[in-house]
């Protein structure tokens, strides 16, 4: 992170609840435009912080965004990508995917993917911004659920 307040850390199971309250916090805003809460708002946060790897954005002792990944035989699947209201807007959502970028590429993986709801256009735009494209889309609650995949170069070896 470039930010000097800020520090990057592995989430440990003491965490869950922080990161569920970041999470809530920072998907409110999309409830009014899809009438309901989207997925990662009722995430078992106890079970993923098990199950899958996070980095977490501590700004002093604030938790301000986390990105979930989850390593997979061929890409790294990002499966949530949160910043906090109050600290978006200030690159800590691109670094976090640069991150998992190369996480990917030290374990190998020459892809990320994610996917997102078609509703949130703001979010669409940073992740083509950064490299990724839509592979596809399909029916979702009555809306629409975008996939985004992003090919790595890989690792430059000495």
């Amino acid at each position: 992170m470039t930010d000097h307040d800020l520090s990057v850390h592995p989430a440990t199971p003491g965490d869950a609840a922080a990161i569920r309250d970041l999470v809530l916090a920072a998907y409110a805003r999309w409830v009014p435009l899809i009438g309901r809460e989207p997925r990662p708002m009722s995430a078992d946060y106890d079970a993923a912080v098990r199950e899958h790897e996070f980095d977490l954005v501590l700004e002093g002792e604030r938790l301000v965004g986390l990105i979930e990944m989850v390593l997979r035989d061929d890409h790294l699947w990002i499966e949530n990508v949160a910043v906090s209201p109050s600290a978006q807007g200030r690159g800590i959502g691109r670094q976090l995917l640069a991150r998992a970028e190369d996480r990917a590429r030290r374990a190998g993986r020459t892809e990320t993917r994610l996917l997102t709801n078609g509703a949130f256009a703001a979010n669409i735009s940073l992740y083509e911004r950064v490299g990724y494209v839509v592979t596809h889309t399909e029916p979702y609650l009555g809306g629409v659920t975008v996939y985004m995949t992003k090919q790595l170069a890989p690792p430059v070896t000495a």
